[in-house]
């Protein structure tokens, strides 16, 4: 086996599709660091534990039926937000429609996934939703996050890649037993240096099995995983599209947010919080 082959695990009965991202040597033993395909998860595995599958189209396994569901929802309710979102308006802006535009909150999402990052930018693009993404490993995004959000001046930001939590040392406060919730921490914590207003900045933060404690405290607006699960890649675009288009003037009910989700209420947990969508007049001539 090498680096970028499709594995699963035969004693977790081949739950999981993973990708190895590298192999070292570990007390004499090849031990194989694996991400997971559909869910952010990183794991380790000793290479004799693997079965090597048939490379898959990762979109094939992201997609399946009950995020197609979602996304079509999501997606459906996208093409009826301009009519949703017209209640309120004064009459006079009401008239003239042609002369009436919306703006999605603007989302910056860091990612320690290039392929997931992709995928997520596609969506939100299938969303109307503007986006910029940048892919940097977990354990780099705090050092990189100010910069970024200087320059792109986001309304939302979304800090997520993989994690997990290291079950043999049990702790589920103690933010050293897992591998990437600290970056991640320390990744809210720089961008709140930054906007401290969680209204201003709605940050996301987390991947698979994070301290969503630890997150949230530090400020996070949503984090994951309450119930330290594995959450789907999508989760985040999901969490997002409900605040970047829902009015300024509405406070997103928690249950709405959670309901869009792939993994629910153990996956991703959250404050009330306002929603970024704009209506501006009149259009751009150009």
């Amino acid at each position: 086996m090498k680096v970028g082959d499709i594995v699963a695990r035969k004693s977790y009965n081949k739950d999981i599709v993973f990708k190895i991202t590298d192999i070292i040597d570990e007390d004499g033993k090849k031990i194989a660091i694996l991400k997971g395909v559909a869910f952010r998860i990183i794991a380790d595995a000793e290479l004799s534990d693997l079965e090597l599958l048939k490379p898959p189209d990762i979109r094939d396994i992201l997609m399946d039926k009950t995020v197609e569901s979602i996304l079509y929802r999501t997606i459906k309710h996208a093409k009826e937000r301009d009519k949703r979102n017209m209640r309120g308006l004064p009459k006079a802006a009401k008239q003239p429609l042609p002369n009436v535009y919306g703006l999605p909150g603007k989302v910056l999402q860091i990612d320690g996934d290039k392929e997931y990052l992709k995928i997520c930018l596609d969506v939100y693009s299938q969303l109307g939703i503007p986006a910029v993404g940048v892919a940097i490993p977990e354990a780099n995004q705090y050092k990189e996050v100010k910069k970024l959000l200087e320059k792109h001046k986001p309304d939302i930001l979304v800090i997520t890649g993989h994690d997990a939590l290291y079950v043999k040392n049990g702790d589920l406060k103690n933010i050293n037993n897992y591998r990437n919730s600290n970056n991640f921490l320390k990744a809210v914590k720089e961008a709140r240096k930054w906007q401290p207003d969680l209204d201003t900045l709605v940050i996301f933060a987390g991947a698979c099995q994070s301290n969503y404690e630890a997150l949230m405290k530090g400020g996070a607006n949503y984090a994951s995983s309450p119930g330290r699960i594995m959450i789907h890649a999508l989760d985040p675009v999901f969490i997002v599209e409900k605040i970047a288009c829902s009015r300024i003037d509405v406070v997103v009910p928690i249950e709405e947010i959670l309901d869009q989700t792939i993994t629910g209420v153990k996956g991703i947990g959250g404050f009330e919080t306002r929603g970024k969508f704009r209506w501006a007049m009149p259009k751009p001539l150009l």
